[in-house]
């Protein structure tokens, strides 16, 4: 039960930050694929940085599942793959889905690394 009440204490923050993400990067007249770039490297950059630190089960369930979770977005970014293969715009949508698995290791290695 302790683990379930701090997944939700986790996606109560991660949704709310999430969505101002989305509003600040909107703002700047930026395509929407952005936000979602930007929330998936940060997001996998925290959840490095958490699982590196050694946290308990407890918070890694409330960092990780939780707040990540919900700030991340998988399902968007299928969203904007099956848009843009849809499009007609293979070569960008590969590099999309290519450039977003790259930053999103990459940012989990570095959270992690830094943690060590």
């Amino acid at each position: 039960m302790r683990i379930a009440l701090c997944v939700a204490l986790g996606a109560a923050l991660g949704a709310p930050a999430r969505l101002w993400v989305s509003h600040a990067v909107g703002r700047r007249e930026r395509p929407a694929w952005v936000a979602t770039l930007i929330v998936n490297v940060v997001g996998s950059f925290i959840l490095g940085l958490a699982l590196g630190s050694g946290i308990t089960q407890t918070w890694a369930a409330m960092v990780g599942v939780g707040f990540c979770g919900a700030f991340t977005t998988f399902s968007t970014l299928a969203l904007e793959l099956w848009s843009g293969f849809s499009e007609k715009r293979a070569a960008w949508t590969l590099a999309y889905a290519g450039g977003s698995l790259a930053l999103g290791c990459t940012a989990a290695y570095l959270g992690l690394a830094l943690m060590r």
